[in-house]
């Protein structure tokens, strides 16, 4: 059995790697979700004014890796404690948002997030949005797997978002 989950948390190309060699993940897409446009090409999402976020869609065998572990997984991805981007990415579409498929999906996002903010580890409120999943439109080609097709531009563009230093500042 296949189910699909998707997640919001800065630049698409950064959200892969902690997925994509996990036991039971089947694939992981880069793209867009939200938004006015159909089929928005990343020229126009990186505007920030079409309402889209930078998303993964990870298609996943929920008996082998659970929707709970893969929230495992996003936390220590992002900063919840800010809504309006993530590092050095400031635009709308870098949000991070969980974007549940299901009802069981949202309890869990939610019951997680609760448990987070309880933790103490933030000296601010976790924010990170939770909402419903909508439109899934694939980023174009080059963006798949970006990682593995320009490992020096994908190095370069993780500094610049700052990705390490949020991981590194809550997470470590």
């Amino acid at each position: 059995m296949k189910e699909v989950a998707t997640f919001a948390g800065g630049c698409f190309w950064c959200m892969v790697t902690p997925f994509e060699e996990q036991p039971g993940i089947h694939g992981i897409l880069s793209g867009y979700m939200g938004g006015t446009v159909e089929n928005p090409t990343y020229e126009q999402v990186l505007t920030g004014e079409t309402g889209h976020l930078e998303v993964v869609q990870i298609t996943y065998d929920p008996d082998i890796f659970p929707y709970e572990k893969l929230l495992e997984l996003y936390w220590p991805q992002i900063d919840p404690t800010d809504a309006v981007g993530q590092g050095n990415d400031r635009k709308s579409q870098y949000r991070a948002v969980i974007l549940y498929h299901t009802e069981e999906q949202r309890m869990l996002a939610e019951r997680s997030k609760t448990e987070l903010d309880r933790s103490g580890r933030f000296s601010q409120p976790v924010v990170t949005a939770i909402e419903p999943a909508s439109v899934f439109y694939p980023a174009e080609e080059y963006h798949q797997n970006f990682h593995k097709k320009d490992p020096e531009h994908y190095k370069a563009s993780r500094v610049y978002s700052g990705r390490d230093e949020i991981i590194k500042k809550y997470w470590s």
